[in-house]
């Protein structure tokens, strides 16, 4: 029996060799074909990249030669791209869409395709759905190519350019520039290689690079920019004296961030601030968006600002439709990913990472400092994420839990609960936890917050204890 693909938060993602398959591919892209010929348009066409893993080349090939047997015309990245940079061809060329073949931050051994809409951003499930429905379709008459159908030519495009040249209108280099900024930059292996750095130095800022080569196996270790995974960049850092390590994940939709003194800030610190920051410099006041399980600090500068707040399940194509809709100055999610208002309704690693160089230069503070400034001006706030792979009967079991309504947690009393993604109890001092299964991963997620550390270990033993006993 045939895999069924199914698409999760950000697209299907599955163990090449197991399920990523040439045959699940050619299965999959048969669907995606059907799927973008039906839409009406007269001339289809959709952008094809990918990140650097293994066997890009061939699965963009595959894709290519569908796309072209069902007249859709495939604009072929020939070099790894960042996740949103093929989102802002997507919106610059006006065509029905993209494929990207990445797995994101996921380990080696995985490959995935990320559907995007010709809005550039991530597909809705409204539109999965009737892919995989495509899909199912065409197992069952055999992936033919229905009769009559004009052949496509594909064309070679090159998307750095333009890429860039829209980031340059988005973060002013002058001030970092001017304030002589010495930036230190970890692509890990992926996709962002050539970009953060290469911006950086042709506006004449010193920029220091580790992992600047492909690696299909990242190091050996997820191409994910977590702190524990960033000590080459403190290194880099040490040895260059730079004030700020960037880094982004496979396919630089991520971001990680490292202070001067070698810390690595908290994504969700790093919203909250760029946050405050932007309704600061740009006098953005339209709104502000975060998913479920991001920091309620995020709350408390909307509150102080006055600026309406919005939030939504996890997966960044929710917050995606309000960047489209102008209804907010920034949104993000406390899995690293954050965009802007007037850029792509994508996750954009590379951005974030700049935008947190300018503001690091304007300020002229260092970021630490900068979250205890928020945190005297709003309340402190610590969240922290959990990650527990259960067995499938534990899984089982665990799921069903999430189906009811405790009234108490923690030795607090439970003063609410949210089912916008999973399950969320808030507690009655403001405290937190928020359940759910990954779309992506065979793993149960805890996000906890709290107002003090204390606080913190206290939330985050209760949460692995429900977890897993």
């Amino acid at each position: 029996m045939a895999t069924q693909i199914k698409f999760g938060t950000s697209g299907w993602r599955a163990i090449v060799a197991d399920d990523f398959t040439v045959a699940n591919v050619k299965r999959a892209m048969t669907g995606i074909a059907r799927y973008v010929a039906s839409t009406g348009t007269a001339d289809p066409k959709l952008v094809v990249g990918r990140d650097p893993r293994y066997m890009g080349e061939t699965f963009v090939e595959i894709a290519a030669t569908i796309l072209e047997n069902h007249g859709v015309t495939p604009l072929v990245i020939s070099e790894p791209a960042p996740t949103p940079a093929i989102a802002w061809e997507v919106i610059r060329q006006k065509t029905d869409g993209a494929i990207n073949f990445t797995a994101s931050h996921n380990p080696a051994e995985y490959n995935g395709i990320k559907f995007s809409t010709p809005d550039g951003a991530p597909a809705l499930p409204e539109f999965t759905k009737q892919i995989e429905a495509a899909i199912v379709k065409a197992d069952e008459d055999g992936g033919a190519v229905p009769q009559g159908v004009k052949k496509a030519k594909r064309k070679t495009i090159e998307v750095r350019s333009p890429y860039l040249a829209r980031i340059k209108e988005l973060v002013d280099f002058k001030a970092i520039r001017d304030h002589k900024l010495k930036v230190a930059f970890d692509p890990m292996w992926g996709a962002s290689r050539g970009y953060s750095n290469v911006v950086l130095r042709d506006q004449g800022i010193e920029c220091a690079v580790v992992h600047d080569t492909r690696d299909v196996l990242f190091g050996g270790h997820a191409p994910e920019p977590d702190g524990e995974l960033l000590d080459d960049l403190r290194h880099e850092m040490k040895e260059t004296g730079a004030r700020i390590g960037i880094a982004c994940d496979g396919d630089a939709d991520r971001f990680g961030i490292v202070d001067e003194d070698g810390t690595y800030i908290s994504p969700n610190y790093v919203i909250a601030l760029l946050f405050d920051y932007l309704v600061e410099t740009r006098g953005w006041r339209n709104g502000v968006a975060k998913s479920v399980a991001t920091t309620n600090l995020i709350n408390a500068v909307a509150e102080h600002h006055k600026i309406q707040l919005y939030e939504t399940p996890v997966g960044f194509k929710y917050i995606g439709e309000l960047i489209k809709q102008d209804k907010i100055a920034i949104g993000g999610e406390e899995s690293a990913g954050l965009t802007i208002r007037y850029h792509v309704p994508e996750k954009d690693g590379v951005l974030a990472g700049l935008l947190l160089c300018e503001m690091v230069a304007k300020r002229g503070k260092s970021l630490g400092i900068q979250v205890k400034e928020l945190f005297a001006k709003v309340g402190a706030y610590y969240p922290q994420r959990q990650n527990f792979r259960l067995t499938e009967e534990a899984k089982t079991k665990f799921t069903t839990k999430l189906g009811t309504n405790p009234t108490e947690f923690a030795g607090r009393k439970v003063s609410q609960i949210v089912r916008t993604d999973g399950l969320k109890l808030v507690l009655d001092d403001g405290s937190w936890v928020c359940y759910r299964v990954s779309g992506t991963e065979p793993v149960v997620r805890a996000y906890t917050e709290a107002r003090s550390q204390e606080g913190l270990a206290k939330l985050s033993a209760a949460a692995k204890q429900w977890a897993t006993k």
